[in-house]
């Protein structure tokens, strides 16, 4: 199983970033996807996420600026970030759930900048 999360970077408060995660070796149609985030010295938190079906859910301090999307036939969950603030800084990692299966993978740091 591989999940490679990618496009994360430096970017200036009120900036937008795309983030990617590629996924391998599991059903990914059948599982729901996550992002989840981690910043320093705190414990992760959920993000968003989306179902098999592409039911979504969010965060309430993401509500209205990140769009979580899935791509079954190329295996692929986004995560379009807009409107960042510095409070958006963490490393960024995604995830597949399904019943008592869940993987996770390599994360991409996202920091902003005030």
């Amino acid at each position: 199983v591989q999940l490679q999360a990618s496009g994360g970077g430096l970017v200036q408060a009120g900036g937008s970033l795309r983030l990617s995660c590629a996924s391998a070796g599991f059903a990914f149609p059948n599982y729901a996807m996550y992002w989840y985030r981690q910043a320093p010295g705190k414990q992760r938190e959920s993000v968003a996420s989306i179902s098999s079906g592409s039911g979504t859910n969010y965060a309430n301090f993401v509500k209205g600026r990140f769009t979580i999307s899935r791509d079954n036939n190329n295996y692929m969950v986004y995560l379009q970030m807009n409107s960042l603030n510095p409070e958006d800084t963490a490393v960024y990692y995604c995830g597949a759930q399904r019943g008592s299966s869940a993987y996770w993978g390599q994360g991409t740091q996202v920091t902003v900048s005030s």
